[in-house]
C-alpha cells in the first residue's frame, strides 16, 4: 500500500530554491501562509517568537549584504523569525510581575526552538502550495547588524529568514547521507571510521550541481565538511555576547555579562 500523500510527496521533492519569477505572492495566500504560522506547535503554548514581514527594499537590500548573498534582496517574500520574549515580558510586567525570569536561557531557547517549528511549518505549507522556499541562516553572520537593522527591542532575536515565491529554476534533489547515520535506537551509535561509511555518498556528491555554481560539481562530502570549519566568521563565534546584549543570561551571573566572566573584564560584543 502506497501510504504517500501528497504533502509527503511535496516534502520528500524538496529543493533550495534562489532564483523566482517577478510574480508577487497573493495575499490571500500570504494570509493562509500566516494561520499557518499560529498554529504551529509551541513550548508551553506561550507563543514566543514572531515574524518580520520584509517589504521595504531598502532593508532587503541591507540584509543581503549581511547575508553576502545577493538574491536575498530579489526576495518576492522575505520573512524573518524571531525570539519574542518581549511580549510576555510585558504582558507580565503589566500583571505585576517583573523579575528576571523571562530573560533566562531556557525561555530563550523555547522561543528560538519555537521560531524553528514555525518557519519549517510555514515552508511545508508553502510548497504544498507550488511555491519554492529558501532559508536565511545568514542573517546572523552579523547579529548585531540585523537587530538594529529590525530594531528588535531587548527580549528579542533573531533566528532564520525564510524566503520564498513562484521558482524560476528547477536545482537537482541534493543528495542527503544514509540515515543510520543520523537517526538511532535509544541512544546515540558512534562508528569507528565515519570517511569507510560515507564513502559512498561522497562519490554521490560530486555528481551534483549546486545552481549558485551551475557548471560546478560539489566537492565531496567530507572534504566540505572540513572547508566548512575553515571558514570561521569571528562575529558568528561570538554570537553569544549578542544574544547576552538582548537581555538574555544563565541564572547565577550577573545580567549582561558573559558567562564564566568577572563582570567589567569582559570584551565587548564586535560591531
Amino acid at each position: 500500500m502506497d501510504y504517500l500523500n501528497n504533502m509527503i510527496k511535496t516534502q520528500l521533492e524538496h529543493r533550495t530554491i534562489r532564483e523566482f519569477k517577478e510574480d508577487i505572492v497573493p495575499e490571500n495566500i500570504i494570509d493562509q501562509l500566516t494561520q499557518v504560522a499560529s498554529r504551529t506547535a509551541t513550548s508551553n503554548g506561550m507563543q514566543a517568537c514572531s515574524i518580520i514581514r520584509i517589504t521595504d527594499p531598502a532593508i532587503k537590500k541591507e540584509l543581503a549584504d549581511i547575508s553576502t548573498q545577493e538574491y536575498v534582496a530579489r526576495m518576492p517574500e522575505l520573512w524573518i523569525f524571531i525570539v519574542d520574549q518581549y511580549r510576555n515580558g510585558q504582558i507580565a510586567k503589566e500583571k505585576g510581575f517583573d523579575e528576571d525570569s523571562i530573560n533566562d536561557m531556557d525561555r530563550f531557547f523555547q522561543g528560538f526552538t519555537d521560531a524553528c517549528l514555525m518557519a519549517q511549518n510555514v515552508v511545508n505549507a508553502a510548497e504544498s502550495l507550488g511555491l519554492g522556499t529558501v532559508y536565511y541562516g545568514s542573517i546572523l553572520n552579523n547579529p548585531s547588524r540585523t537587530i538594529k537593522l529590525l530594531k528588535l527591542p531587548k527580549r528579542t532575536f533573531p533566528v532564520l529568514g525564510l524566503g520564498f515565491g513562484y521558482p524560476n529554476q528547477e536545482p537537482q534533489l541534493k543528495p542527503r547521507m544514509d540515515m543510520k547515520l543520523r537517526m538511532f535506537e535509544n541512544s546515540y551509535k558512534c562508528f569507528d571510521n565515519y570517511s569507510e561509511i560515507i564513502k559512498e555518498y561522497d562519490e554521490i556528491m560530486q555528481t551534483y550541481y549546486d545552481l549558485r555554481q551551475a557548471n560546478k560539481r560539489v566537492d565531496s562530502f567530507s572534504n566540505q565538511v572540513v572547508s566548512k570549519l575553515k571558514n570561521v566568521n569571528p562575529l558568528r563565534q561570538r554570537m553569544v555576547d549578542s544574544i547576552i546584549e538582548q537581555g538574555f543570561f544563565v541564572p547565577g551571573t550577573v545580567p549582561g555579562t558573559v558567562p564564566g566572566t568577572v563582570p567589567g573584564t569582559e570584551k565587548g560584543t564586535e560591531k
